[in-house]
């Protein structure tokens, strides 16, 4: 199979990748990949501003693309295909991506494919070596996201819980914003919380006293903003309430798995998404599955946020299953996991 580009746009990070998917050979087929990461462009206002971040994939696109192929030693003429995220995401952004990705294939003669953005991460554990095989369950959580996804088959697949208000990693950016930790508040809460002293404060484990698998953290966020405020406000205390506040998320969404993997019978746990870097979340859920029975597969860290190579795989399995896009450019910011087709 000839090599299939890659190309993630869908937030604020500009994402390439060459890969020669190879079946039998997990870990084995990406050439290159580069990223670009738009964090000092939005740090001045707190969070990503969507006109900026799609002006900045114009920009950084076609740099990167050309970067890429450098280091594979390959020239465009190369590709045997071209896949882009589609969705969800923001419309700008994802435009950006789609419009270069339809056109390159258009001009090259070869297929294109638009990828879900949810699926790529779904799909990026199988980027290593040992990957898991379908059924298992997927725990996607990031920025915009916390699902929990029963994975039968790839493209079959059932949304078991999902997020009511906030989103983990929205819920750790923001509680770190209201403690004045700089952007992205998400790992510099997660770095802080290493400092903290255990036991100092405790937090609920929102929605794990009734039955189901649905995500809730904004309650979560308040009790964080009242106990900073009725607080000292020292370091030490911010760094005691991020620690308190890192554990309430991470046993919620170790609960919440073991639940889902209970209800599912599988015995395999896939952990995917910008928050499946925690070390934290990391090292106590490989110790649930010592203790349960089931096994947890992470991307390694450079994979867990959006990225090309993600993008490079799902298009690649898609591609090579007959599935394409016809000559239209269409992007979906909301798109339902479940409408997927089978691949």
């Amino acid at each position: 199979m000839k090599p299939i580009l890659g190309i993630e746009s869908s937030c604020d990070e500009t994402g390439v990748a060459l890969l020669r998917w190879q079946p039998d050979a997990p870990g084995k087929g990406l050439l290159a990949h580069a990223l670009y990461s738009q964090i000092k462009l939005h740090a001045d206002y707190g969070g990503v501003v969507p006109e900026l971040a799609s002006r900045d994939h114009v920009r950084k696109l076609v740099p990167l693309i050309r970067e890429a192929l450098a280091e594979a030693g390959l020239t465009v003429q190369d590709l045997g295909g071209v896949a882009y995220t589609a969705g969800p995401g923001l419309v700008g952004a994802l435009l950006v991506g789609a419009s270069l990705g339809r056109a390159l294939a258009w001009a090259l003669g070869v297929p294109a494919i638009g990828v879900h953005h949810m699926e790529g991460h779904l799909l990026a554990p199988l980027l290593e070596e040992n990957p898991p095989e379908p059924p298992f369950v997927a725990l996607l959580v990031s920025g915009g996201h916390s699902l929990l996804v029963e994975v039968k088959a790839i493209g079959q697949y059932t949304i078991l819980g999902d997020t009511l208000d906030d989103a983990a990693g929205e819920a750790f950016d923001k509680t770190a914003k209201l403690m004045g930790l700089p952007y992205p508040g998400g790992p510099a809460l997660a770095k802080l919380a290493e400092q903290g002293s255990a036991g100092a404060y405790r937090f609920s484990r929102p929605m794990t006293d009734r039955p189901g698998l649905d995500f809730s953290f904004s309650g979560l966020k308040t009790q964080v903003l009242l106990a900073w405020q009725k607080s000292d406000q020292s370091e030490q205390t911010r760094a005691d309430i991020a620690r308190a506040f890192q554990e309430a998320i991470v046993d919620t969404l170790i609960i919440k798995c073991r639940r889902a993997l209970e209800a599912s019978g599988a015995r395999r746990l896939v952990i995917a998404g910008g928050v499946g870097a925690n070390r934290h979340l990391r090292s106590e859920l490989a110790r649930a599955g010592e203790k349960d029975g089931f096994r947890a597969y992470f991307p390694r860290l450079d994979f867990c946020t959006d990225n090309g190579a993600m993008i490079a795989l799902a298009g690649a399995i898609r591609l090579a299953s007959g599935q394409h896009q016809d000559e239209t450019i269409q992007v979906r910011p909301r798109w339902d996991l479940q409408t997927l087709p089978a691949a």
